[in-house]
């Protein structure tokens, strides 16, 4: 699910289109690892060029840098991407738009145990994955696992918040 505000920006919000957020885990040397990949469908106003172009300001207008660079929101709280795990979602927010998922159990246990995810959020279209559609398992680790995904995305270790009661 995306919203997006009007506020100014140096894109056309119109061309960022549809953003999806995925999570799933990985295996890593000390347990499971949780993911995040953040991804437009292409779907904006001015089609899969102008999508990756408005996903790419977005990004670096936020100070995300695209290109491989790991970003760690912990060590620069005025970073202005969060990230809300609460009654079994993810919501991941920026200025101007958010995007929710349902991770399984195990991602939920890794965030958890870690107090952190592995933000992948790539400029790079895919637009057969579409919200509310199944995904091969298969297809999926070929779009995550792309080196064009990536390396056109910004890569962030983003602590998990929670509301406070």
């Amino acid at each position: 699910m995306t919203s997006t505000s009007t506020e100014a920006r140096s894109f056309n919000a119109a061309d960022l289109g549809t953003l999806v957020v995925v999570a799933w885990c990985g295996e890593a040397p000390d347990g499971d690892m949780p993911y995040l990949l953040g991804y437009p469908l292409g779907d904006g106003a001015g089609g899969p060029e102008a999508t990756s172009a408005a996903v790419h300001a977005l990004l670096e207008t936020n100070g995300l840098p695209v290109g491989g660079e790991l970003t760690d929101a912990a060590a620069r709280p005025s970073l202005p991407v969060t990230m809300l795990v609460e009654a079994g979602h993810a919501v991941v927010t920026l200025p101007g738009c958010n995007a929710q998922c349902s991770p399984p159990p195990e991602w939920l246990a890794a965030v958890g145990e870690r107090g952190y995810a592995y933000l992948v959020f790539t400029t790079r279209p895919w637009p057969d994955a579409e919200p509310g559609k199944a995904v091969d398992p298969e297809a999926f680790a070929a779009f995550a696992g792309a080196e064009d995904t990536l390396n056109a995305a910004a890569h962030i270790v983003l602590p998990a918040r929670r509301l406070r009661g």
